[in-house]
């Protein structure tokens, strides 16, 4: 190769490197464009124990991933009620929703029986099932098929029924009251079994329809109804616990199948602990959101096992009835929900 030559090469070589370094110079950071943004979206309400656990798992993820995964948090309803969200997610628009399992029951049947009334008698038994390998393969199978991946548990706790004036003390009292549900179908099923008429309306609709007469009740966990503001509409409270309603983390399987490897164990495999520390702090409020509530005039009936054997009698058929609506994986979630919670 003649000098000129080389001379040439050597220069045509600078200036394509000068090319590309200006490119990388003015294009963003490589580790921006690499980021994954994962949107977190419920309806729980700020300064509860559930934006609580769900900032420490913000925190977790982002930890765990360098800072590859930026998670942003909508909490209260920001983004919409709680079947829209679950919807978006199936859909893909949204990376996680994080909520009730009755909401999640609206796309993934199966799920209804988990909150069929009176399956669970302590949260020891719920935690118990819920925790069994046998239970968690099979809500993983069911929210899979319908276009989620199963990210963790959260917790909602015991529902109980409120009431705007009639005081509950037996299943007769329940006949003819127009009762807010939750659309999910075990809901709908639990009202009918005792003679109530069930009103779906969503979360952030529910004072407004108490406090103008559209319905006049409710059920749902203490927390819940003090966070949301609920108990505004009710004076009478029966501490039924007649219905266990976990919270539950998923995220859009069509975005989630897309992620590196080690993100997806991020995702799901979340310590142990985020979740029973989330669990004990929801737990922990019962007693002070009972006085809360008699301090603001409602109206606290504990129910006697007399008159709590008689709503088990009156709602008895529900779980094998939702069961059966929901097809083989209804009814072998059913089967491992109570083997798990006798201990088996």
């Amino acid at each position: 190769m003649t000098r000129k030559l080389a001379w040439t090469v050597g220069l045509t070589a600078v200036s394509a490197a000068a090319t590309v370094l200006a490119l990388v110079g003015t294009r963003p950071d490589a580790h921006a464009q690499d980021a994954i943004e994962l949107k977190i979206a419920t309806v729980a309400p700020e300064g509860t124990p559930w934006e609580k656990q769900l900032r420490n798992f913000k925190r977790y993820v982002e930890e765990g991933s360098q800072g590859r995964v930026k998670v942003k948090m909508f909490m209260g309803g920001a983004l919409g009620g709680e079947k829209a969200l679950v919807r978006r997610t199936q859909q893909g628009s949204l990376q996680c929703f994080a909520g009730s399992t009755g909401a999640l029951g609206t796309a993934v049947a199966e799920l209804n029986v988990i909150e069929a009334p009176y399956l669970f008698s302590s949260f020891e038994q719920a935690d118990r099932a819920l925790d069994s390998q046998a239970v968690r393969t099979a809500v993983a199978s069911a929210v899979q098929r319908a276009g989620f991946q199963f990210g963790f548990w959260a917790e909602n706790g015991f529902r109980s029924w409120f009431t705007k004036e009639r005081p509950i003390r037996l299943p007769a009292d329940m006949r003819g009251l127009r009762m807010r549900s939750q659309e999910a179908l075990v809901h709908l099923e639990t009202y009918r079994a005792v003679g109530a008429s069930p009103v779906p309306i969503d979360v952030t609709n529910v004072l407004t329809s108490l406090q103008t007469g559209v319905v006049d009740g409710f059920d749902n966990s203490l927390l819940f109804a003090f966070a949301a503001s609920w108990y505004q509409g009710a004076r009478q409270l029966n501490v039924s616990q007649h219905s266990y309603q976990p919270g539950i983390v998923v995220y859009s399987k069509s975005w989630f199948d897309g992620l590196p490897a080690d993100v997806k164990r991020i995702l799901t495999e979340v310590p142990t602990a985020m979740v029973t520390d989330g669990r004990a702090a929801v737990r922990r409020m019962e007693p002070i959101l009972l006085r809360n509530l008699e301090r603001y005039g409602i109206q606290v009936h504990q129910p006697t096992p007399e008159e709590r054997a008689q709503f088990v009698q009156a709602t008895r058929q529900v779980a094998d009835r939702v069961a059966g609506k929901s097809g083989r994986g209804g009814r072998e979630l059913l089967r491992a929900l109570r083997a798990g919670a006798a201990g088996g």
